[in-house]
């Protein structure tokens, strides 16, 4: 496979983890270098992790995974979404509000994102593929892309607050169930 090939593969993979960083800027509201950088090397390890994962249970694991793989994602980030709706309509003290950048959330954020990888994991061992070189680039081109939506949400984020928390949960649970229609109308 190409190194094109590759990189194009890398920009659909970092897709969902881009419109999550966006919801997660909008989320902040103020832009915070460090917890731009957290979510990024978050959604860039996944990402990168997920692949080598998929690649190693290719053969044993296929069928259960495909199976779940799209009712998990959907799942979190359907909870997490429907909860950021829920506090945008209710007085939540702020030290009770859904944080994007709290290790739980990105732990579940990062997971929900990245399971697609998994199954292109599963193609790699399938295919004439450098897996390093293919992790590489599909790790950095996340970090790169979460990390522009991060800003990116900050600046949107900043004029809107409380609406921001609103199109955040939508934004989640859309890509959750994006991913649950492509899953089962294939």
């Amino acid at each position: 496979m190409s190194l094109f090939a590759l990189f194009v593969i890398a920009i659909g993979l970092a897709m969902d983890a881009l419109a999550v960083s966006v919801s997660g800027g909008l989320n902040l509201g103020k832009h915070h270098l460090g917890k731009s950088l957290k979510m990024a090397v978050f959604f860039g390890f996944f990402q990168a992790v997920m692949p080598v994962i998929g690649y190693y249970a290719a053969i044993g694991f296929k069928s259960y995974i495909e199976q779940v793989d799209h009712w998990i994602a959907f799942g979190l980030l359907f909870f997490i979404g429907l909860k950021m709706i829920w506090e945008a309509f209710h007085e939540i003290p702020e030290d009770q509000k859904t944080d994007y950048f709290e290790i739980r959330t990105l732990l579940l954020l990062s997971i929900a994102t990245s399971i697609d990888a998994l199954a292109v994991g599963i193609s790699f061992a399938l295919l004439d593929i450098h897996l390093l070189t293919a992790v590489l680039m599909i790790g950095i081109t996340t970090f790169i892309l979460s990390f522009l939506g991060v800003l990116i949400g900050c600046r949107v984020g900043c004029h809107f607050s409380r609406r921001a928390d609103i199109v955040g949960g939508v934004i989640l649970i859309g890509i959750g169930l994006h991913i649950l229609i492509e899953h089962t109308m294939v």
